[in-house]
């Protein structure tokens, strides 16, 4: 995050800490020199509230009469405060877990959404966590709500439901930038879910189907077209050879008898019945004249 060109902002920050750093006058060297005797007198009691105990994720932003006693967080193991005149805050540098309650939306299509997340952040400078806000989780906190809503609003809805991704690593970037004073650094985003009105999925449950019903029309036309063709140069084929025409009949009817045990009609031309009509006549005409 840091840049060859100083922002405002990085040169009151590196203000801040060099004035917590500068002597704190003849007064304060007296009652630190006095907090000194006093915990020597007072000893080996006072060195149970004199040592104190940080620990591994933890960091001790110590003030010595009001201003912080170095530029950088004490810890973690034991750390030596002074009776009366030393004041320390711990601050925890694991990763916190912000979670974005629903916020509702706007999107630029005009349409209303509500749309939760979650951001993990982690505090790298207790020194300016302490120093510069008053609550950095609440502030952190506050703020990610704002981005989200921002950055969403300039969204449409088919944008945020396909780049959820995109979204999150913006806000990330936001974020990073904004709370860089804080001594924050924003390990990721990430957006849990997007609600839509009901009669909005239903609309778009009806435009998915119809949608899918088209192509599958397109499908099948093309089948049928690609299918027309190949019988196209079947037929040519077979009207070559009349005897290949046959063949493809019985093979047709062979497979049709291996498939299924069905009753096979073979069909006949009416010619032929009617042939076998007249003979069956005569013949009966001739045994009734015998």
């Amino acid at each position: 995050m840091d840049s060859g060109v100083s922002s405002p902002e990085k040169q009151d920050k590196e203000n801040l800490i060099d004035a917590h750093s500068k002597t704190i006058g003849a007064c304060g060297w007296f009652l630190v020199s006095l907090s000194f005797l006093l915990m020597i007198m007072t000893f080996p009691f006072s060195i149970w509230m004199c040592l104190k105990i940080v620990k591994e994720y933890e960091r001790a932003v110590v003030f010595r009469l009001g201003r912080i006693q170095a530029k950088k967080a004490k810890g973690p193991g034991l750390i030596l405060v002074l009776p009366c005149v030393d004041v320390f805050v711990k601050v925890d540098l694991r990763t916190v877990t912000c979670n974005i309650p629903p916020q509702e939306i706007l999107t630029r299509d005009s349409v209303t959404t509500q749309v939760d997340g979650v951001v993990y952040y982690r505090i790298h400078s207790a020194v300016s966590a302490v120093a510069n806000v008053t609550d950095v989780h609440q502030a952190t906190f506050l703020l990610a709500q704002t981005t989200l809503r921002n950055v969403l609003g300039t969204q449409t809805l088919s944008q945020i439901l396909a780049g959820r991704e995109v979204i999150a690593h913006s806000i990330q970037t936001i974020l990073d930038d904004a709370t860089e004073l804080w001594g924050i650094q924003v390990a990721r985003v990430e957006i849990k879910d997007v609600r839509i009105p009901l009669q909005l999925q239903r609309s778009m449950a009806a435009e998915a189907e119809a949608t899918r019903e088209a192509r599958a029309k397109v499908l099948a036309a093309e089948g049928e077209m690609n299918a027309s063709k190949s019988l196209k140069s079947a037929s040519m084929v077979l009207s070559e050879s009349p005897v290949a025409l046959q063949l493809r009949y019985l093979q047709t009817l062979a497979t049709v008898a291996t498939e299924k045990n069905s009753t096979i009609v073979f069909p006949l031309p009416m010619n032929i019945l009617e042939g076998i009509g007249n003979v069956s006549q005569n013949d009966h005409n001739k045994k009734i004249e015998r």
